[in-house]
């Protein structure tokens, strides 16, 4: 009977690393895009913020952005476009005219407008000075961006800032922000040359998936071109390639290609002016809107290329990475084999865990890279390191709880369950009523739930009881995702999300009986 158990719980985690296996092979495969018709072979214009190194932030006090750093990084980026957006002239950023003259680059100068108008005026005087200075390189002042999305200014205070810009310089003015709240404030037209607008299909209100974002693009420009009168600069517009989906709407690195592919094309054949978001990634923006904020740009933190405009693109670049750490979880997980107490040949044992410590380590890996992502203070490290920690108590025990020989091993296994149950609330209340920048666990709790909620019962490894508050716990975990899943019916990760709470729920019920005595008692 044991050598049957532990035989089937092999064949099961067998599968389950084929599953895992196929699902790498699929996240690394090129895939095949449309090549957008370039004049020039260069883009446009791209947001251009340099605070892509550890410790660099526009809100750190008395950071300052070094002349060197700001021509190196407009050298790489006059590579691939024709000018670049600033958003600030505070913190070094004033060199940039100079910077991207040098380079043939022009420059869309941006003045920060925000609560205090002594600050405003200061940055305001600053960007007057040097549009007047570097006439032929910068081509606009953009007074202010996403102030009234913000609520930080009235219109009528913007139009005064707006006002003032126009009667000092030659140079054209404009304010930028998102496309719904020009249409509120169609009043600020009177006060720029053109209009800037936002459109960014992921951070909608009805976020769009991105067989429809093209579409959902070409619909606001045709209702901005039926509203205004002066020209429409499309300020900016791009997509994420990491981070927490939004109904439909899914970051990754082929969809964040394949949009900035498509909307060149678009943008070719219909003339728009655009700017996309943006160079670089903005680690820093992270603190702000979690994985997905800063991970907007075309370049990585590393200052690579996350894609070209020609060649196939892989969703993810793992290389052997995976497959060593699956080599160690096979020599952890086969040494714990080797070490339980069996009543039967010890190899056996050990092998019968090598596909387990395989997919362990593979998981490792994974949780590993989510980790780095969605940490973003030492807080959210202990609190998710923290549950990645009570799911590897649990899985540590497999090898003794599969000889059935381990009552310590049953204890830790169901402690490691009800902790797991108990982050699943928190977490799932967070993603209910704060969640627009919560990425959803997944990788975290994968494993642990397989394992308890399926293989181990289909297994018929021993029954591990819990508390009635165990089932109490996860089901208002379930409630609360399912109430938001009404919110966001097409979220995949939300699906997911929930089917691993109900596997959590499927641990606490022995398969063909009824649950336990101890299951159910308070």
């Amino acid at each position: 009977m044991l050598c049957n158990q532990l035989r089937t719980f092999a064949v099961l985690n067998i599968l389950l690393l084929i599953s895992l296996a196929g699902w790498l092979y699929w996240q690394n495969r090129p895939v095949p895009l449309a090549v957008p018709e370039l004049p020039q072979q260069k883009m446009q214009c791209a947001s251009y913020a340099p605070y892509y190194t550890p410790g660099q932030s526009p809100f750190i006090k008395g950071t300052h952005i070094s002349p060197q750093q700001i021509e190196h990084d407009l050298a790489l980026l006059a590579e691939r476009f024709d000018c670049v957006r600033t958003y600030s002239v505070g913190q070094g950023l004033d060199h940039v005219p100079e910077a991207a003259g040098k380079l043939g680059l022009e420059v869309l100068l941006g003045v920060w407008i925000g609560w205090t108008d002594a600050e405003n005026q200061r940055e305001l005087t600053l960007g007057l000075k040097l549009a007047n200075q570097h006439p032929d390189v910068i081509r606009t002042l953009i007074v202010g961006n996403e102030v009234l999305l913000r609520k930080e200014q009235k219109p009528a205070k913007l139009k005064a800032y707006l006002q003032r810009a126009r009667a000092s310089t030659d140079v054209p003015i404009t304010y930028a922000d998102v496309w719904e709240f020009w249409l509120k404030n169609k009043e600020i037209e009177d006060s720029v040359d053109f209009i800037t607008a936002h459109i960014l299909p992921y951070w909608e209100d009805e976020p769009q998936a991105i067989e429809a974002s093209i579409s959902h693009a070409v619909n606001v420009m045709n209702r901005l071109e039926q509203t205004f009168d002066k020209p429409i600069l499309i300020g900016e517009t791009g997509w994420p390639s990491a981070g927490r989906h939004r109904n439909g709407s899914a970051p990754g690195n082929v969809n964040q290609a394949r949009y900035i592919r498509e909307f060149l094309q678009t943008a070719h054949e219909k003339e728009w002016r655009y700017n996309l978001i943006e160079a670089f990634d903005q680690p820093w923006k992270r603190v702000l809107e979690g994985t997905v904020g800063g991970h907007w740009g075309i370049y990585d933190s590393q200052l690579q290329a996350k894609f070209s405009l020609t060649d196939a693109i892989a969703e993810r670049n793992d290389g052997w990475w995976p497959w060593l750490s699956a080599f160690a979880g096979m020599l952890l997980f086969g040494l714990l084999g080797l070490r339980a107490k069996s009543t039967g040949n010890a190899t056996r044992t050990a092998l019968a865990m090598l596909p387990l410590g395989a997919a362990a380590g593979i998981m490792v890996y994974l949780q590993a890279g989510y980790l780095v992502d969605a940490c973003r203070d030492i807080l959210e490290w202990l609190a998710l390191g923290g549950v990645a920690l009570f799911g590897w108590v649990g899985l540590l025990t497999l090898p003794a709880l599969a000889l059935n020989q381990s009552a310590t091993a049953k204890r830790w296994a169901g402690l490691s369950l009800w902790l797991l149950a108990a982050t699943a609330l928190i977490g799932s209340a967070l993603l209910l009523f704060d969640g627009r920048y919560r990425d959803f666990p997944l990788s975290l709790y994968l494993l642990p739930a397989l394992q308890f909620g399926l293989l181990a019962k289909l297994a018929g490894m021993e029954h591990i009881p819990q508390p009635r508050a165990f089932v109490h716990m996860l089901a208002l975990a379930a409630i609360f995702s399912l109430t938001l899943l009404v919110l966001e019916p097409s979220n995949l990760q939300l699906w997911a999300w929930i089917s691993l709470l109900l596997l959590l729920i499927s641990s606490a019920v022995s398969l063909g009986r009824q649950p336990d005595s101890a299951t159910i008692q308070p």
